[in-house]
């Protein structure tokens, strides 16, 4: 089967690529120059695509030329602006990336007609948080604070109207997550990205949101529910349907916890302090219940928090001793998926 990952360039895109290809697919990229260090440049991905295409998705002339070019089995949609403090910097790239791009990749999937499946990832983010204490489901109301969120939410809706009323009968759904960590990750303004960043080169890190709860898990957790997510498309299920991907509530913890929980594993040295300069508004409090994607597609997390956590400071130290980053990659990756539903250990293999 030949997969298209739109934004394949960034973090969960490049993990995609290589999971992808561990399950025996072929795999093309769309998406924009890698930031400098990227897990892509670092893990020469290049190597690992039939098709690696750098393409604007707000620019729909060149978004349907790519996809005529490659001409995949399933499109699977990453690609968009994902930084809420960016999205306040510069709201219209965030509104035209994450809107218009995401009409523009629906629209040219709708003229190609090799596609078989369809993914449009969103985000945790597009429900309208009231701070409960329980999980949103895929039923709950949709809205957003800042750019980012309030984007997201649009492409959410954006994408249940293409399904209700474009005439396309590619089968489509969408995928909801939230915040996932692993190695390899340079973001800005991602807290694992900067406690990696600080401890590595022995500074302090500053929290701006210590009591703020997360929902935190593994790069491959999630990606392991779009692909079964994919997966039930292609059989025939799914399709014009949502589903949340997120851990269960013992890895909804606090900012400050986990920070101190990671330099504890990464060792001495690795020092935290809290942040009390003003900051944009962001949630405090927004998890995800994933019962639909247990029940209807057999999904689960396989790591835990602590695991989590720790293949994630494995990936890093191991990196940064020198190992190659696609060896590492491809070993947590196979290690993963040689655990079927058991839950790997906390070691790395």
């Amino acid at each position: 089967m030949h997969y298209l990952v739109t934004g394949h360039t960034g973090f969960k895109g490049a993990w995609l690529t290589l999971l992808l290809e561990r399950l025996g697919h072929t795999v093309s990229g769309l998406s924009l120059d890698p930031k400098p260090g990227a897990l892509y440049e670092r893990a020469h991905l290049h190597d690992a695509l039939v098709h690696d295409l750098r393409v604007d998705i707000r620019d729909a002339d060149t978004t349907l030329a790519a996809l005529q070019t490659v001409r995949p089995d399933v499109v699977m949609h990453l690609a968009a602006q994902p930084i809420v403090r960016e999205s306040y910097r510069d709201p219209r790239t965030t509104w035209q990336t994450n809107v218009d791009g995401t009409f523009n990749v629906l629209d040219a999937v709708a003229q190609t007609p090799d596609v078989k499946a369809v993914l449009v990832v969103t985000t945790d983010k597009v429900y309208r948080n009231v701070d409960q204490i329980w999980g949103y489901r895929e039923s709950d109301a949709l809205g957003g604070h800042d750019p980012y969120s309030a984007s997201k939410a649009a492409a959410d809706i954006l994408t249940q109207s293409w399904i209700a009323s474009s005439g396309c009968t590619v089968p489509t759904a969408i995928a909801r997550a939230g915040n996932v960590v692993g190695g390899g990750d340079v973001s800005a303004d991602r807290l694992m990205v900067d406690l990696v960043d600080a401890f590595s080169t022995d500074r302090p890190v500053r929290l701006r949101y210590p009591h703020a709860v997360r929902p935190w898990q593994h790069v491959l957790d999630c990606l392991s529910g779009y692909v079964a997510l994919v997966d039930a498309l292609l059989a025939g299920r799914a399709a014009g349907e949502a589903f949340n991907f997120g851990p269960g509530t013992d890895s909804f913890v606090e900012v400050g916890v986990l920070a101190t929980k990671v330099a504890a594993l990464w060792g001495p040295g690795a020092k935290v302090e809290l942040d009390d300069a003003p900051a944009p508004h962001e949630a405090g409090l927004l998890a995800l219940d994933a019962r639909k994607a247990q029940l209807a597609l057999g999904w689960r997390d396989r790591l835990d928090f602590d695991a989590t956590l720790a293949w994630t400071v494995g990936w890093a130290q191991r990196v940064l001793a020198g190992e190659d980053a696609r060896a590492v990659t491809v070993a947590q990756v196979d290690e993963f998926l040689a655990s079927g539903s058991e839950r790997p250990g906390a070691g790395l293999p």
